[in-house]
């Protein structure tokens, strides 16, 4: 199992930080590649769309599991 990491993103011009294990920022990865978009672009797209009661980090691993289910329902 890999260990959290922190990282930093500018997100409307401001720094934020958010904590991800390896395997979940790998897919963060594949999925802005198969949009052709930046991670930063990306996270903001989260960033924007989430609850404000959810932090960001457990925003962005919820997304990525939307999209994981999604594949695999053929979507």
């Amino acid at each position: 199992m890999s260990g959290v990491l922190k990282r930093s993103v500018t997100i409307g011009g401001h720094r934020t930080s958010f904590s991800l294990e390896a395997a979940f920022h790998t897919e963060l990865e594949r999925i802005a590649a198969k949009r052709a978009t930046s991670m930063s672009a990306l996270i903001a797209e989260i960033d924007a769309a989430r609850d404000p009661a959810t932090n960001l980090s457990s925003a962005i691993r919820l997304f990525v599991l939307a999209d994981l289910k999604a594949r695999l329902a053929g979507g």
